[in-house]
């Protein structure tokens, strides 16, 4: 199986985006935030990332609307992290997989219930 170089960098800018997010001292973002998943596009201009928060949806807005006035900063420590010839610029998105996923296995959990 073999893999695309964009998609190991994906990976590699995931891990590394988790950790400076975890750094940051903005007080909207909380601490139960996850990144999902980080597409980068082929010629590595621009990254969307997926995150996932835990909370309200005013926090969750709060906490997307910091991370993208962060993200220049972002930029810069990625570009501090990895070695890269040209280091994307990021978009955050908000991915609701993880509730979705928690909301379903409430659902078959009730149904085995009855």
């Amino acid at each position: 199986m073999s893999f695309k170089r964009t998609d190991r960098i994906s990976e590699e800018i995931k891990k590394e985006l988790s950790s400076v997010i975890r750094d940051l001292k903005d007080p909207r973002i909380p601490m139960m935030t996850s990144v999902v998943n980080v597409n980068v596009t082929n010629d590595l201009s621009y990254a969307k990332a997926y995150i996932s928060i835990m909370g309200t949806d005013e926090e969750k807005k709060d906490a997307i609307k910091a991370l993208s006035q962060a993200a220049g900063f972002v930029r810069r420590e990625i570009g501090g992290r990895i070695k890269l010839r040209c280091v994307p610029e990021f978009s955050f998105e908000l991915d609701t997989s993880i509730e979705y996923g928690a909301h379903i296995n409430k659902l078959l959990n009730d149904i085995s219930k009855d």
